[in-house]
């Protein structure tokens, strides 16, 4: 776990979900690759191929943007596949109940996260799936809502998803909130801390669930 520049009193916390809500390499690397697959056989490449492409394309990126990682959902548009395709194909394509299993121990820690702050999950998954994801787990009662790629049309990392999340805790608390009162919490710093600690908001670097599990002790100590 690595910590960035935490608020005194947070009040927010923006979870994502992938890697960071469950521990499974599987299926997180099954969520790419079938992906990948499917893309493949609409364009007529080989699986092998398709994944050859996009390794290749991430190394340029990388090696353009100073080391920074690309969503798949921002790749694929340069390779003509619209957000709007993108959630269609992870709708259909992601199935977290052949890979997931409820994790007790998760959801107590969470529980009593919510006790003390506002709780939402920040995606660059369909709200459908990540909902899905959530409820397999066991967690889906902490975290009423949602901001998924289909709420804002954007992958993360984006501006305008961390300003409807900050919309959504306003709206659940009824009062006015600034970047500095929120914690993003997530596994891939590019694409889940970066602009956000950019923006003002303290960031947690994790590696799965087992890291999320004592977040409750380190906010304390930060406390």
């Amino acid at each position: 776990m690595q910590v960035y520049n935490l608020p005194s009193n947070p009040k927010v916390l923006i979870f994502d979900i992938d890697s960071t809500l469950y521990t499974c390499p599987e299926y997180a690397h099954e969520q790419i690759d079938s992906q990948v697959r499917h893309w493949a056989k609409l364009n007529g490449y080989s699986a092998e191929g398709a994944r050859n492409m996009v390794a290749d394309f991430r190394r340029k990126w990388a090696s353009e943007h100073n080391g920074q990682k690309i969503s798949l959902g921002n790749l694929f548009k340069f390779f003509g596949v619209s957000i709007e395709t993108s959630i269609e194909w992870r709708k259909k394509l992601f199935d977290p109940a052949l890979y997931l299993h409820r994790d007790e121990k998760l959801i107590a820690a969470l529980e009593q996260l919510s006790k003390n702050f506002y709780m939402i999950c920040v995606t660059n998954n369909p709200v459908e799936p990540a909902r899905k994801t959530l409820e397999v787990i066991g967690i889906s009662g902490v975290f009423p809502k949602i901001i998924g790629l289909d709420t804002c049309m954007a992958s993360k990392p984006s501006k305008k998803i961390l300003d409807a999340a900050l919309k959504e805790a306003e709206a659940a608390l009824g009062e006015s909130l600034s970047y500095s009162d929120c914690i993003s919490i997530g596994d891939r710093y590019d694409i889940d801390l970066a602009l956000a600690i950019e923006l003002g908001m303290g960031g947690i670097l994790v590696s799965g669930a087992e890291e999320v599990c004592v977040l409750t002790e380190q906010l304390k100590s930060n406390g």
